[in-house]
């Protein structure tokens, strides 16, 4: 279904929660300030959407309703919510921003769904986190959720218009579990809000405290460069038991030139990635990676897993060190080799990183989102 709207047209956006502002919440918050759209969600942390400098999109954020912090409950509830979800004739177009809430696609159309990671717990990481993550007697009761809602989300796959990826990675996950060619507009960064300040003592990693963030190979690779420090923002979620097992875990594996940040505001957030050394990223087959771009933009090498969506953003020996095999001591080796490249200049990555950067700036992405749904400038 193509769709040809004017400036005038009113939009909403549906995201799954906007009570742990990571990558995907972001895009939604930027998607609602370009288009002067409203978004629908579940649960909502106002303090922390105001600190990551959104307070201009607060007042057009609403809830249509609490749900628990806790899978698969959390899930679930939110499928239903919105799947219950009908603002026909009230908005000329839908964007679904967040994978849980793809069910609203069934009531509000037409519509896209931007694609960050196509349900990823029922297929692509399904048996990592029946591994991992379930306990072996919760494992048949899982196993029946996600047939349950495998089910489920193909039948409103069926009511989805347009199919828009965060990644090819991403693209080729929606080929493969929901037959559909989906177009690939990576995501947004105002890449001219970031600066390459002094190079500090420190190396830095942003993430969010989950088991396939990899943040462990982190720590050890650190134990092993004592005299090299690592700061880690790591959001989490208070209540979580998934969150708070992991960071648990972390808090009895850390050296001590480790220091993990909880939370941080947008301004604090910046200055880090202005003034470090280099940024490092461990996730398991990450759909894109917002955080290497912001590292990119601030001019600081990246070392990231040769795999997933890092992939299509980091240049190897250009922006940065892609690691194929990132458990191993390659992680201590990258740092090393970056270590040797900024002693003979601290300017080493500056200009190319941030040349790569705004290939992925919020303007092209913008422009790409309203050609693909056919907003045209009057």
């Amino acid at each position: 279904m193509k769709v040809v709207y004017t400036v005038r047209m009113k939009i909403a956006i549906f995201h799954s929660f906007m009570d742990n502002i990571g990558g995907a919440e972001i895009v939604a918050l930027i998607l609602a300030r370009e288009l002067n759209a409203s978004i629908y969600t579940t649960n909502i942390d106002e303090e922390k959407i105001q600190k990551m400098g959104f307070a201009d999109v607060l007042p057009r954020i609403k809830s249509i309703g609490r749900v628990p912090r806790n899978a698969p409950f959390r899930h679930q509830l939110t499928v239903w919510k919105f799947r219950r979800l009908n603002l026909a004739r009230q908005y000329d177009f839908y964007i679904i921003a967040g994978d849980w809430a793809m069910s609203a696609a069934v009531h509000n159309r037409p519509n896209l769904w931007y694609v960050h990671s196509p349900l990823n717990e029922l297929w692509h990481w399904n048996k990592y986190v029946r591994t991992e993550l379930v306990s072996p007697y919760k494992r048949p009761l899982f196993d029946v959720w996600v047939q349950f809602n495998r089910m489920l989300s193909r039948h409103y796959a069926k009511y989805v218009d347009m199919w828009v990826s965060n990644s090819e990675n991403t693209k080729n996950r929606v080929k493969k579990y929901y037959f559909k060619e989906a177009t690939v507009i990576h995501p947004p960064t105002y890449t001219s809000q970031y600066s390459s300040g002094a190079t500090g003592d420190y190396w830095l990693s942003v993430n969010r405290l989950l088991n396939h963030k990899r943040i462990d190979v982190q720590l050890r690779a650190f134990s092993k460069l004592p005299d090299k420090k690592l700061i880690i923002v790591g959001s989490y979620e208070k209540g979580s038991s998934q969150f708070e097992a992991y960071k648990k875990y972390l808090e009895e594996i850390m050296p001590n030139n480790v220091e993990i940040l909880n939370w941080v505001d947008d301004v604090k957030l910046k200055e880090l990635y202005s003034n470090c050394r280099g940024f490092i990223t461990t996730a398991r087959d990450e759909d894109f990676g917002m955080t290497v771009v912001e590292a990119m933009a601030s001019g600081k090498p990246v070392i990231a897993p040769n795999e997933g969506g890092y992939r299509e953003s980091v240049i190897n020996d250009v922006t940065g060190i892609l690691i194929d095999d990132i458990r191993g001591d390659a992680l201590v080796s990258a740092v090393e080799k970056i270590e040797h490249n900024l002693k003979a200049n601290p300017r080493f990555y500056d200009q190319k990183c941030i040349e790569r950067a705004r290939e992925f700036d919020t303007q092209v992405f913008v422009k790409k989102i309203k050609e693909q749904i056919h907003i045209h400038q009057e």
